[in-house]
């Protein structure tokens, strides 16, 4: 038989073959790796390639430890586990929850708010969750507020850190997209390709990040008016309302600084998003000092916290790394070229394609699981067909946010069910999270047809 057919038929197998691990609940990182290595012994084995092509993993992992990009990685995590331990976040649930009480609806549009404003200023995901939970949904309840609501609002603007700049996700996304772009941009003939920078990224991400917090505003409201029960009001004491807006600005204008600090001089190319995160993690230090919380044992919690995530991505990079090797070495490339390419509508039905399977597969993978698996592969193809690479790397982002999301297996709902009360049900959760899932796919197919909303700031600003 054909060497390359075999390949071919070893790459898909392998695709599937991890999918399946993953599944059984085998760690990711080791699942990558090691259906890699058994896929790729039987590919040597099989004369499909020589094995000193394995050489070049080498030099992927000396890439991505000497990356200067992925240096913020570990600064923003340690911003936003400082500003979580420095009480910021439950200091914003309250002040807002206050400012909005008197509306309709108005503890759930203070939710919306602090989660955009701590997207913005930690980008945290699971810390964003758990505080909400444990200071939102009890007050939420004990407001009367439908469960199903309450906990759906808090998951869902928990996940706005997916999006909203400084995402990991989208650092990631630039430093691959970036790489891939010059690759593809060479072989048509472009030696001087423009590359794919982590600001333009963050500069798209803007306009649906803001985007999200509208239409899930406008849910609320609109639930609030057609189900007044699900969503009452909580009038706030006359003798706290006379130093409400001293408390608004109290709580507001740090994170605010922070962002305008972090983002600003990001968006401003005044800074690179390794120095902005710099900037960031000194900000949560200082932030924390003057609130008084800079104990040893807060700043021991937090540096645990950020190796620990760290660790626990980069790991899941490295053994994604193994597995996009393998993939190429067996020719599994040309099989999703040659799969794209056939796609009717062109690049628009690969496009579709590419983002279904990735829906699907926020079903049962986590964000970085995904994105380390499926963009080496598809990405390449998507570009060579002349798609946008910021367009693509939002358009994924948003897309993926809904894996944080989508029942069963949705980290958020993981996240607020650790910590939510015991009537509150996980069927209560996943109910919640659905009407948040259909207007996270609405928010998609808006920008499927609009790429303006993600390609008008980086053109102003790149």
């Amino acid at each position: 038989m054909d060497p390359v057919l075999i390949g071919e038929i070893l790459a898909g197998l392998m695709f599937v073959g991890v999918i399946g691990v993953l599944m059984l609940g085998f760690p990711v990182a080791f699942s990558l790796a090691g259906t890699a290595i058994l896929f790729g012994l039987v590919g040597w084995w099989l004369g499909v390639y020589d094995a000193s092509n394995y050489g070049s993993l080498a030099g992927r992992y000396i890439g991505l430890m000497t990356n200067e990009v992925l240096v913020a990685v570990p600064l923003f995590v340690f911003m936003g586990v400082m500003l979580e331990r420095s009480g910021i976040a439950e200091q914003l649930l309250l002040t807002m929850g206050k400012l909005f009480g008197n509306l309709r609806g108005g503890l759930a549009l203070s939710v919306i708010v602090v989660g955009a404003l701590l997207a913005a200023s930690t980008g945290v995901v699971g810390a964003t969750v758990v505080t909400m939970g444990l200071i939102s949904l009890p007050a939420m309840l004990r407001a009367g507020y439908d469960p199903k609501l309450a906990t759906g609002v808090i998951c869902a603007s928990g996940t706005l850190g997916q999006i909203i700049p400084p995402s990991t996700v989208l650092i990631f996304m630039g430093d691959m997209l970036s790489g891939i772009n010059a690759q593809v941009q060479m072989e048509k003939g472009n030696f001087a390709p423009e590359p794919v920078s982590v600001g333009a990224l963050f500069a798209g991400a803007i306009i649906p990040g803001l985007l999200l917090v509208g239409i899930y505003a406008a849910y609320v409201i609109f639930k609030a008016f057609t189900d007044p029960q699900s969503a009452p009001a909580t009038p706030v004491p006359e003798s706290e309302k006379r130093n409400l807006w001293r408390e608004v600005v109290v709580a507001l204008i740090p994170p605010l600084l922070l962002i305008v600090a972090v983002l600003g001089s990001i968006l401003a190319g005044v800074a690179t998003p390794t120095e902005a995160a710099s900037v960031g993690s000194v900000g949560a230090l200082l932030l924390s000092l003057l609130r008084g919380k800079l104990t040893f044992g807060i700043l021991r919690q937090a540096v645990i916290s950020t190796a620990t995530i760290t660790s626990m991505v980069f790991i899941i990079l490295f053994g994604a790394a193994v597995f996009s090797i393998v993939f190429r070495m067996m020719g599994g490339d040309n099989l999703v070229h040659e799969f794209l390419s056939s796609m009717p509508g062109g690049a628009v039905g690969a496009i579709i394609i590419v983002m279904f399977v990735m829906f699907l597969l926020g079903f049962i993978l986590d964000t970085f699981e995904i994105i380390f698996i499926v963009i080496p592969i598809t990405a390449p193809v998507l570009l060579a067909l002349d798609v946008d690479p910021i367009w693509l790397g939002v358009m994924v982002g948003v897309n993926l946010q809904t894996s944080f999301l989508t029942p069963p297996f949705g980290f958020a709902l993981f996240y607020l069910r650790g910590v939510a009360p015991a009537r509150i049900s996980t069927g209560m959760i996943y109910k919640g999270v659905i009407p948040f899932v259909i207007l996270q796919i609405i928010a998609v197919i808006t920008l499927f047809f609009f790429p303006q909303l993600i390609t008008w700031l980086p053109g102003l600003l790149y």
